[in-house]
């Protein structure tokens, strides 16, 4: 018989465990991340990903819409339980087939699935996060879930190497995503099945927009998270390929490059989170996030060498900026938000499948004007816009 870790081991326990989740569920969904594009690519061309992404976006997005009140009918546990079971039968169909259109409709399906898991995480960590140490445990559980964004590139990279010369290379990521899969189906069923759910507060759509609307510094976030997200959700689509096809480095390369890159997120979220508990408000860390992101973006445009340590080294600084404006949005997000309030956490989220729409609309109007390579350029100078929701926002402290 399972117990119930969650209420009968300490909240800092509690909250480990949480992070050892995150940590397997980033894992998962991060081995083929960077290589999605290129196995979409066996099969359909650019225009089409940028659709097949879009697609996934808006199941993404109405999942969103709708799970406050499937969470609130069924209980955070056993939303989580049943979609993480959906996301296992979704990617064994996604190594089983071979159909083009069976592979994209998976493909669509789990983008929207594991985004939704994500969800559910975040409402275990909120109802045992105290108060006075949101920055800490935000800045914990993100320093955890990016130290498994470090890794997952790396095995993903192996994984398409050790396949290299087969019709399809990047099954074998898709293969170890499903592995994962299992350990965190386990962890949750064993760790929360008697979760006692906060009194989640039911809004229609329109209550729920007045009343984010309501909080300027709300809607700010919203904003540069946005901002945030498309960056992030660009990056993971476009760069591998432009590194691979244009800067012609192999996928072992990348692998290096990707795993330096991302070094910042578990390496300063956590710090950064205890200062902005003890020290300093948000709001300047974020700006000054944004401004180190956006410049040196910009700068990535005007790199035309295939120089490994070089590309590392400035993907490196990119992820600094990132890696600030990141917890700190996170931190401020969760002081000014109830465990209550699962559908405005929900419309905060909904901000990473939007971007995954976005995304590939700037990519394809943005090269009717400018070559592949300036495209760093729209995308740094898109970054720098996040100064102003930065700027403005009321801090906290």
């Amino acid at each position: 018989m399972p117990h119930d870790t969650a209420r009968t081991l300490p909240r800092s326990h509690v909250i480990y465990t949480i992070a050892v989740i995150g940590f397997i569920y980033v894992l998962h969904s991060v081995i083929p991340t960077y290589s999605n594009s290129s196995f979409l690519g066996i099969f359909a061309d650019e225009q089409t990903i940028g659709f097949i992404y879009m697609a996934g976006a808006a199941v993404a997005i109405l999942g969103f819409l709708l799970a406050p009140d499937i969470i609130r009918r069924l209980g955070n546990y056993k939303t989580a339980v049943s979609l993480v079971i959906i996301q296992i039968a979704l990617f064994w169909g996604l190594i089983a087939f071979t159909d083009p259109a069976v592979l994209s409709i998976l493909f669509i399906l789990q983008s929207g699935v594991v985004l939704l898991i994500g969800l559910c995480l975040d409402i275990f960590l909120e109802v045992y996060t105290e108060g006075g140490n949101v920055g800490s445990v935000r800045g914990l559980y993100s320093a955890t879930l990016n130290a498994s964004w470090v890794v997952a590139p790396l095995i993903g990279s192996m994984l398409i190497s050790s396949s290299a010369g087969t019709h399809n290379p990047y099954l074998n990521t898709y293969v170890a995503a499903l592995a994962m899969l299992f350990p965190l189906l386990y962890l949750i069923y064993k760790n929360f099945p008697r979760f006692k759910d906060p009194n989640y507060i039911h809004l229609s759509p329109w209550q729920l927009t007045k009343h984010i609307s309501s909080n300027k510094n709300w809607v700010k976030l919203f904003f540069a998270n946005v901002i945030l997200q498309t960056f992030y959700s660009w990056m993971v689509v476009y760069s591998p390929i432009y590194l691979n096809k244009v800067m012609h480095f192999g996928w072992e390369e990348i692998g290096i490059i990707l795993v330096v890159m991302l070094i910042p997120f578990p390496l300063i979220q956590y710090p950064l989170g205890r200062l902005a508990d003890k020290k300093y408000g948000e709001k300047e860390m974020m700006a000054i996030g944004f401004a180190i992101m956006g410049i040196s973006t910009i700068a990535l445009s005007f790199l035309g060498i295939s120089n490994l340590i070089v590309w590392a080294i400035l993907l490196f600084i990119t992820r600094i900026g990132a890696a600030t404006a990141e917890i700190m949005m996170e931190t401020y997000f969760f002081k000014t938000v109830s465990p209550r309030d699962s559908s405005v956490l929900g419309s905060f989220r909904i901000t990473r499948p939007l971007s995954l729409f976005l995304a590939p609309v700037i990519m394809m109007l943005g090269l009717l004007f400018v070559s592949q390579q300036y495209m760093f350029v729209i995308i740094g100078l898109m970054t720098l816009i996040g100064l102003y929701p930065a700027m403005t926002i009321k801090d906290t402290n």
